[in-house]
């Protein structure tokens, strides 16, 4: 369980985990840098064995910020946490799946790589559009080779990211475009990645 800032909740996911009977480890890592996303994977190979599956999730919106007031400083934060890291720990793990012939590596998008996102969002649209089209390249080479590249692009989910950057009236519009009416969940979320993980989506 890899966390930059967020530490309380590293430690919440620990605790979930160890009830259910598994075994996890935390680790404190800025996987937007080559030097954060390789010591992140060598602690986790270190204390629980080869890596098998990856799930690159971590992102931000940082800011809600127009285009033209966007900074190349605020461009760099959000391209390097959003898109980058993606490359960066698909990179560090690469190597021993490749070996081994097996693998699975889960990208997380979002539907705002697909239609240029919402108030103030254009650039972390641009990043999860990024990180779609390079699943689909990292699918295509890593294939001959016995890894499983997906990638899920969610929609409106219910968590934190929302009471930060979102207004309740922004709320109320997004799901007012939404055919269930509704946002999603992060179980949800959570259900269809373990699937994509499993060998069940072989």
């Amino acid at each position: 369980i890899n966390y930059n800032r967020n530490r309380q909740g590293g430690e919440e996911t620990l605790k979930m985990v160890e009830a259910a009977g598994s075994r996890a480890i935390i680790v404190h890592a800025d996987v937007s840098t080559k030097s954060g996303a390789e010591a992140a994977v060598s602690a986790t190979r270190s204390q629980l064995g080869p890596i098998d599956i990856l799930v690159n999730n971590a992102g931000d919106l940082i800011e809600r910020r127009s285009l033209l007031e966007f900074t190349e400083e605020l461009w760099d934060r959000v391209m390097n946490l959003n898109f980058k890291s993606v490359w960066l720990c698909s990179q560090a793990v690469m190597s021993e799946m490749m070996e081994r012939k097996s693998g699975s590596i889960i990208n997380v998008g979002s539907i705002a790589g697909h239609h240029g996102g919402g108030p103030g969002a254009g650039v972390y649209a641009a990043s999860k559009a990024g990180v779609m089209c390079l699943t689909k390249g990292m699918a295509k080479e890593l294939a001959p080779y016995n890894i499983r590249v997906n990638g899920v692009a969610p929609g409106v989910i219910e968590t934190p990211f929302h009471d930060r950057m979102s207004t309740p009236e922004m709320m109320k519009q997004f799901v007012a475009s939404i055919p269930l009416g509704r946002t999603g969940t992060a179980e949800e979320c959570g259900r269809v990645i373990a699937f994509l993980a499993s060998d069940a989506a072989g």
